[in-house]
């Protein structure tokens, strides 16, 4: 496989497989550009449970204390949790250790600015442009900083902030039982807490070990569920919660067993912000209708992006958005938190729903806009990617047509989005029509243009 599929600088930083392609000399220089750019001060560094983070934790480490940045080491601690701090302490920026969804076998450097946030475009670039330059901050002996660790402080105001916009005692009074997958992930040092302590759930878990390697793929989806549903019909819980390693995203599953689709699950958490919150919404193009249908019924306007939360986010906060986020990638972005994905904010949202409604989770899925969605992948050989792409807007010439990521084809009860991956010569194909025939036919249409 070419080197660049293995290696890829995007959106939210670097990540790549350990130790063949992220090594440590990348990390230690990557890290020095950063503590570079972001100017001396302290630094937030934490990480997901995965094998290399220690390794490349040290070598972080190494190279902000090479540019004279302080390091205040939080540990393993979500992804969110690292985005808060760095905030609320008003760090330089902050790096989180963890490739998300991907397998074991990756690691990543995800890079925040002083408000905790991805960076944006230009900060991207100047970052990326000073990296290949290699003209580095040198500190001297006399200006090489610290490291200081502070886990405790960071999980309390993270749970602090999301427990500030729900009913926290109705909740606690509903004394939900919960059953929990935290795929030994960084969200086994807070979730199990945040569930029974915060909230008073009863729960039941299972990979909530962080010195264990992760039980199932990465990614919390429906065929990777299996024991969560299997432990949800057996505890009789009234919900379960699956989260990736670096628990930025969840997934549910409801009282019968069954995975909820990511678009149901943002679409009820925008549910229940547009209830209390004024703004409109923000969601990238992959993301459901229902979406509009939910905005529409509470006077609220939505803004599509490209795919990739450093996109919404920044249109979020152009906006002054109530929520966001992307239902394709099972985030929700709630601002009065912080504006990043944060599974601890959906988990209450979707709890405090169900505790004002006195409705199950089928129920509460079975009120929402209904569509039917379907989703593949077209492999496509180098050179072709134009011409597959003008033969499906050809193919349909009486859609609108929005070209912003890839090419989305819009009708008033349907739409079809097709996007390159940014790590593999596939198309990605996602479809969504009011009408299991209908969203059959679309897709069958779109994929016979593809591969033609």
């Amino acid at each position: 496989m070419p080197r660049e599929h293995l290696l890829k600088i995007g959106v939210s930083g670097v990540r790549g497989v350990v130790p063949e392609f992220l090594t440590p000399s990348l990390t230690l220089h990557f890290a020095q550009a950063f503590g570079t750019y972001v100017g001396r001060g302290r630094v937030v560094v934490g990480r997901d449970t995965r094998l290399s983070g220690p390794m490349l934790q040290h070598a972080v480490n190494c190279g902000l204390l090479a540019a004279g940045c302080d390091v205040v080491d939080v540990g393993i601690l979500p992804t969110p949790t690292i985005q808060i701090y760095v905030e609320h302490i008003r760090a330089r920026g902050g790096i989180g250790l963890t490739a998300s969804h991907n397998p074991p076998e990756y690691n990543a450097l995800k890079l925040f600015n002083k408000e905790g946030q991805f960076f944006n475009q230009y900060e991207r670039n100047e970052l990326i442009d000073l990296y290949h330059q290699s003209d580095f901050t040198q500190a001297t002996n006399a200006e090489i900083g610290y490291v200081t660790t502070d886990p405790g402080l960071a999980k309390a105001i993270h749970i602090d902030r999301v427990l500030a916009k729900v009913d926290v005692e109705r909740i606690r009074r509903r004394h939900f039982r919960v059953a929990l997958d935290a795929v030994n992930g960084a969200g086994s040092v807070m979730t199990p807490g945040f569930l029974v302590d915060s909230l008073n759930c009863r729960l039941d878990a299972i990979a909530i070990d962080p010195t264990k390697v992760f039980p199932r793929i990465a990614e919390p989806r429906p065929d990777t569920l299996g024991e969560l549903a299997a432990l949800v019909l057996k505890t009789g819980a009234e919900v379960g919660f699956a989260q990736d390693p670096d628990a930025d995203r969840l997934a549910i599953v409801d009282e019968n067993g069954r995975v909820l689709d990511n678009d149901d699950v943002l679409a009820l958490a925008v549910q229940r912000a547009l209830a209390v919150v004024p703004g409109p919404v923000v969601v990238n193009l992959t993301t459901s209708s229902a979406i509009d249908d939910i905005a529409l019924a509470f006077g609220r306007k939505v803004y599509r992006t490209p795919v990739g939360e450093a996109n919404v986010v920044e249109t979020m906060q152009a906006v002054k958005a109530a929520i966001g986020g992307e239902g394709s990638a099972g985030g929700v972005i709630f601002p009065a938190v912080q504006l990043c994905r944060d599974s601890f904010t959906a988990m209450a949202f979707l709890l405090d729903l169900m505790a004002e409604s006195g409705k199950t989770v089928s129920e509460l899925v079975a009120a929402l806009p209904q569509y039917v969605r379907k989703s593949g992948k077209v492999a496509f050989a180098h050179g072709r990617l134009g011409g597959l792409m003008q033969a499906l807007e050809e193919g349909f010439p009486e859609a609108e047509a929005d070209r912003s990521d890839g090419l989305k084809l819009l009708w008033p009860d349907r739409w079809v989005h097709v996007r390159a991956s940014n790590t593999e010569p596939i198309l990605r194909v996602f479809v969504e029509a009011k009408t299991e025939e209908a969203a059959e036919k679309l897709y069958a249409t779109s994929w016979g243009l593809l591969t033609a």
